[in-house]
């Protein structure tokens, strides 16, 4: 796998055979703290890429920054050939790039069913004068809803359709803010966390879903802390400590590697990081 993946020697900031997004020099500060320091980084496409780190590593300002939610100091990147620095957030998702949260963002007072239909992009409905008469956005409605029942009886929340989002667990609101990202068929999913907060019942079928977005030709980049879970789904492993790229590789290889179990336990630990339990953060 890694031979299909990169290009050359792996290591931090290697190139990849095919990236869909190159970041360069991308750096944020608040006040005199460096959150994110990225030098450079590829992520491959069609793969599953899993992004770790210890607290604070700079993660999820790292997510923030790519998808528009926040603003760098410096730096560019570019997504499927596209420059998407200073690019608006609802714009980067329009473009392909769609990310969800660490904490989930459905609209609770909304049903499920209006949740999902939200996501859909483009809709005639939307425009002020075409609202105005039903006759013209109704057929589209129509078919927006039965993409949206599809993708809820995949995640098997079908039977929830008329529920608020409010009354879904947390697990099943992760699998809901998943379906509803697939509403504006991306090419890039971002997953910040998918497993924080949920049930050991529903983590299978997350797995299985995040695996299934690979099937259909999805790139997927995740941030996670269960080391177990990385191991069983990644292709390619970017570890971040204090902000900066200090790894990359294969799941396996990565694991073993001194820089990463030094950031995650400290100088003089010779241990498996993959059998080392490590704390949710907000990173």
């Amino acid at each position: 796998m890694p031979n299909q993946i990169a290009l050359g020697e792996i290591a931090p900031g290697c190139a990849k055979v095919d990236p869909i997004l190159v970041a360069d020099n991308v750096t944020r500060q608040f006040g005199g703290l460096t959150a994110v320091d990225v030098a450079h980084v590829e992520i491959p496409r069609g793969q599953i890429t899993a992004l770790i780190g210890p607290n604070g590593a700079g993660k999820t300002t790292f997510f923030n920054l790519l998808t528009g939610f926040d603003k760098p100091n410096t730096g560019t990147w570019i997504f499927d050939g596209k420059n998407l620095a200073g690019v608006a957030s609802y714009k980067v998702a329009r473009m392909g790039m769609v990310r969800t949260f660490q904490l989930t963002k459905a609209l609770s007072l909304l049903t499920v069913m209006e949740n999902m239909r939200l996501g859909y992009q483009n809709q005639t409905g939307e425009n002020p004068l075409a609202a105005m008469f039903r006759w013209i956005w109704r057929k589209q409605e129509n078919q927006v809803t039965d993409i949206a029942t599809e993708l809820l009886t995949r995640f098997k929340l079908v039977d929830k359709s008329e529920d608020f989002a409010a009354s879904l667990s947390g697990g099943q609101r992760k699998l809901l803010e998943m379906a509803r990202a697939l509403m504006t068929k991306p090419t890039l999913v971002m997953l910040d966390e998918p497993m924080a907060g949920v049930n050991p019942a529903l983590t299978q079928s997350l797995l299985d879903h995040i695996k299934g977005l690979k099937a259909e030709g999805m790139t997927v980049l995740f941030v996670e802390h269960d080391m177990h879970m990385v191991r069983h789904i990644s292709d390619w492993v970017i570890v971040m400590a204090e902000g900066k790229i200090v790894a990359e590789g294969p799941p396996t290889e990565v694991m073993k590697n001194p820089a990463v179990i030094d950031a995650y336990l400290g100088a003089h630990h010779d241990s498996d990081l993959g059998a080392t339990s490590t704390k949710k953060d907000n990173a």
